[in-house]
C-alpha cells in the first residue's frame, strides 16, 4: 500500500520540533512528500522561512501556512485546533498567539511546581519567544542529573515515558490552560482566512470509552463550526480511522491526516507520511492547493 502524498502536521525549532523551519521542508521533500503544513504551537513565527524553503522545490512540494492551537474543551479539557490556510501575518491573530503563548508559561510554571511537590527537581528552560510546551518541561526533568536516580528507579526511557507518567491529563502532574476556549480558537482561525480542524482525536482519548468521547467532542465541535477532524494519523488502528471517517462524513466535515513529525530523533514522531488511509479517501477541500 502505497503511503500518503501529503502529511498535514509537522514541528519546527519556531516550538517542540527539533529541526529549523526550512530543514523540516527540507526532510519532508526528501522523503516524498507533495503537501506539507508546518504547524507550529500556537505561533507562524517559522512559516516565511519554511515558505522560503518550499519555493526552491521547484513546486514539487505545496506548504500550506498552519498552527496548532491548544485549546480549553467542556471540563477543561485540553484539545488541539488545527488552523489551515490562515494570512500567518494577520495583526490580529499574531496578538492572539502571543497572549496564548504567554498563557503556556503561566501554565509551565504551575506544572513545573505540582512536579517539585511531588519530589521532582524542576528548572524550566530559559523564558524566550519560542511556546514553553509539556514536552520542554518534561525534558528538562528528564535531563536533569539531579533527577537520574528516580528516572531510572521508575523505568522512564526518555522524556516522553515521562510525559505521559507525569504531565497528561489525571497525572500527578498536569495543570490546565487557561485560554482560549475551542470556540475562541476556532473563531480565530477563521477570522484569519483558514479552516479549523481537530487533531488526533484518539490521542486524546485512549480509554475504554474512546469512542463515544470522541464522537461527541467532535459533534460539539462542528457546531462551534469546527471544518473537520484529523481522521488519518500514525498511532491509529484502522478500526479508529474509519470511525473518524465516517463521523466526519456524516457532520461533512473535512478529514486531514499527518504523522505528526517532530524530528529524526524522536521517539514517536520522527518519519514523514508514517501513517495509513485505510483505503480510505481523505476529503481535503481547499486545503489542497497543489
Amino acid at each position: 500500500m502505497s503511503k500518503p502524498s501529503f502529511d498535514l502536521q509537522s514541528h519546527s525549532t519556531a516550538s517542540d520540533g527539533a529541526l529549523p523551519p526550512a530543514a523540516v521542508v527540507a526532510a519532508a521533500h526528501e522523503a516524498g512528500v507533495e503537501l506539507l503544513a508546518l504547524s507550529d504551537h500556537d505561533t507562524v513565527e517559522g512559516l516565511d522561512e519554511a515558505f522560503a524553503a518550499a519555493a526552491a522545490t521547484d513546486g514539487a512540494l505545496t506548504l500550506v501556512s498552519a498552527v496548532e492551537i491548544s485549546s480549553l474543551d467542556v471540563g477543561d479539557k485540553d484539545l488541539h485546533i488545527l488552523g489551515y490556510g490562515i494570512d500567518h501575518h494577520d495583526p490580529v491573530l499574531l496578538a492572539r498567539l502571543e497572549l496564548w503563548r504567554e498563557d503556556r508559561w503561566t501554565r509551565g510554571e504551575r506544572i513545573a511546581e505540582a512536579m517539585r511537590e511531588n519530589g521532582w527537581q524542576v528548572t524550566l528552560p530559559e523564558r524566550a519567544e519560542q511556546p514553553l510546551g509539556r514536552p520542554h518541561i518534561a525534558a528538562a526533568i528528564f535531563d536533569d542529573p539531579a533527577n537520574a536516580e528516580r528516572v531510572a528507579a521508575e523505568g522512564l526511557t526518555n522524556s516522553v515515558d515521562l510525559l505521559v507518567a507525569y504531565l497528561v491529563p489525571g497525572a500527578p502532574g498536569y495543570r490546565g490552560r487557561t485560554a482560549p476556549t475551542v470556540g475562541q480558537a476556532v473563531e480565530a482561525i477563521h477570522e484569519a482566512g483558514g479552516k479549523a480542524i481537530w487533531a488526533h482525536p484518539y490521542w486524546d482519548f485512549r480509554d475504554e470509552n474512546q469512542h463515544e468521547a470522541t464522537r461527541d467532542v467532535l459533534e460539539r465541535f462542528a457546531a462551534l463550526g469546527g471544518d473537520g477532524v484529523e481522521a488519518f494519523y500514525i498511532s491509529y488502528t484502522e478500526d479508529q480511522t474509519r470511525r473518524l471517517v465516517e463521523l466526519a462524513a456524516g457532520l461533512d466535515m473535512l478529514t486531514t491526516g499527518s504523522a505528526d513529525f517532530h524530528g529524526h530523533d524522536n521517539p514517536n514522531f520522527s518519519s514523514f507520511r508514517n501513517f495509513s488511509l485505510y483505503g480510505l479517501e481523505p476529503n481535503l477541500g481547499s486545503i489542497d492547493r497543489r
